[in-house]
């Protein structure tokens, strides 16, 4: 046996060592992130897909009902009118979502002075904690000495009670959810300062005006951003709980028989009422029977956008 065959089984030998190290230290260094996913998501996930079909209150143990708990949602009142009102909130404010961070981005993007100031100014109310920001928010609204209706009143325009009257529940929470647009204006502002300017000179030499530019040019190059932001901003606003929470934590402290959700349930969303049924009421089945309810219609929803992207959705490589 030659020097070159002996040698070949014994580099195989060690390539094989070298990956079973490799891989025994991968999974080491992965080993904390694939625990945390076992017990803290796939896990409950799991538990809680199968206490949609019981009928469990924390106390005792879970009794095969079937499907009896997704029976009863279509006839719970609370729960239509929860989604009516999560979809209500969807549909109007993913828009003006939008609308208003791809505005304040593009006047972020501004050559002025102060920029820097500008954009701290408009990510800060991203970080205030939801707890503050929700007191903030009851106390600029309050119909005596909110601050919102005392502008209002100077400028001689009528002053809601955004807090006791239905019409004006679903109007509160969209001005407070759109307070915190910040993080997708930053995200818009590094698509806009991603699109080359040479095509913009290009364009103005050809004699295109500033909303021939944008539809020619700002919005094909952001549309990937676009597709991001909308399916993000839509599982937000599902998945609503924060903001008609604590503007409406008076009324969710009512008696055990009344959802939470304001006055005439103006503000109770899906993300509530599964708050309520489960840690209130207590009826985990029925509360996991919601949470896949919205699980499967927020998927149903992102697979829409997802397979009518090609369609307005601009590649730029291609």
């Amino acid at each position: 046996m030659t020097a070159s065959s002996a040698a070949a089984p014994r580099a195989r030998r060690a390539g094989r060592s070298g990956r079973r190290r490799a891989w025994v230290r991968g999974t080491l260094f992965s080993l904390p992130f694939l625990v945390g996913f076992v017990v803290l998501i796939a896990y409950p996930v799991l538990a809680s897909a199968r206490y949609s079909f019981t009928d469990f209150n924390l106390f005792q143990s879970p009794t095969w009902v079937g499907l009896q708990n997704y029976r009863d949602l279509f006839a719970d009142s609370s729960f239509l009118k929860a989604l009516v009102n999560t979809l209500l909130l969807t549909v109007v404010g993913v828009p003006l979502t939008i609308a208003l961070a791809l505005a304040g981005a593009w006047i972020l993007n501004l050559p002025v002075r102060g920029q820097p100031v500008y954009r701290a100014l408009v990510y800060l109310p991203t970080i205030v904690p939801a707890v503050v920001g929700g007191y903030l928010w009851r106390w600029l609204l309050n119909t005596e000495y909110g601050y919102i209706d005392y502008v209002l009143g100077l400028l001689h325009l009528p002053q809601p009670a955004w807090l006791t009257e239905p019409a004006w529940g679903k109007p509160a929470i969209i001005l407070m959810s759109l307070w915190t647009v910040g993080g997708t204006t930053l995200i818009y502002l590094a698509a806009l300062k991603d699109v080359p300017e040479e095509l913009y000179e290009a364009a103005a030499l050809d004699g295109a005006g500033p909303w021939r530019r944008f539809w020619a040019i700002t919005w094909p190059s952001i549309t990937p951003v676009t597709l991001f932001q909308v399916i993000v901003t839509i599982i937000a606003f599902l998945q609503i709980f924060n903001q008609p929470y604590l503007l409406t934590q008076t009324a969710s402290a009512g008696s055990a028989g009344q959802a939470a959700g304001g006055p005439g349930q103006s503000m109770l969303t899906y993300g509530v009422y599964i708050f309520d049924t489960a840690f209130r009421h207590l009826r985990m089945g029925y509360a996991s029977a919601m949470a896949w309810i919205l699980f499967l219609i927020t998927l149903a929803v992102t697979a829409v956008l997802l397979l009518t992207s090609k369609k307005w959705v601009h590649d730029g490589d291609k």
